[in-house]
């Protein structure tokens, strides 16, 4: 079994870092293995409703977000985290997540992310963290995932990795997520083991508020 873990934060080994490494830790001593994926500097732009990832399989603008979804294939569970900007997910992460899930599964490919449990976690100096909790979470609500919860809101608060160090209990949330997301992965092991197949798809009718 193995966990991605995406750092949305432009700062490699600060706050949004630290929290995602203590869930790392924590599966890792679970049995499950790990890999915390980091976006980098780069701006990452949202989807543009092109629509070429319907035929090309992939989207039009070949970064990261391709390079991460050819990864996802494998995975069996996902932790996005980011950092709070203006009281939201910072830009980044929520536009490469945009073109991720717009993007998977087009062109006849298999969905990368369907009943694969997912959680978010997100980092702030202060305020912002409910808000940019939601941000992410909805990705996965409108994907079939299982989403994984801790004992609380999963953040962290500082300036700083070291200023993590010191919340204390953002730490624990983030080590009883890790636990949580292990359980929940060992549970749907043992399901397919047993022979329960995921939910049958039904074709259904793409409607909108005028016809």
């Amino acid at each position: 079994m193995k966990v991605m873990l995406v750092n949305g934060s432009p700062h490699k080994n600060g706050c949004t870092n630290r929290a995602l490494e203590e869930v790392a830790r924590t599966l890792e001593t679970e049995g499950v293995e790990t890999e915390i994926f980091w976006l980098g500097r780069k701006p990452v732009g949202g989807c543009i409703a092109c629509g070429a990832c319907s035929t090309k399989g992939a989207c039009v603008f070949d970064d990261v977000v391709n390079e991460f979804r050819s990864k996802a294939v494998a995975a069996d569970g996902f932790v996005f985290g980011a950092p709070v900007h203006y009281a939201h997910a910072g830009s980044s992460l929520l536009g490469f997540m945009d073109r991720l899930f717009y993007s998977d599964g087009r062109a006849g490919n298999p969905s990368s992310f369907r009943n694969k449990p997912a959680a978010a976690v997100v980092s702030a100096r202060r305020a912002g963290t409910t808000a940019a909790f939601d941000d992410i979470t909805k990705f996965f609500t409108i994907s079939q995932m299982p989403i994984v919860s801790s004992r609380y809101w999963n953040m962290v608060h500082g300036n700083s990795a070291e200023e993590v160090e010191q919340d204390k209990e953002g730490l624990w949330i983030m080590r009883q997520l890790g636990r949580n997301m292990a359980w929940m992965l060992k549970c749907l092991e043992a399901g397919r083991a047993a022979g329960i197949e995921p939910p049958a798809q039904e074709a259904g009718e793409m409607t909108n508020f005028i016809r």
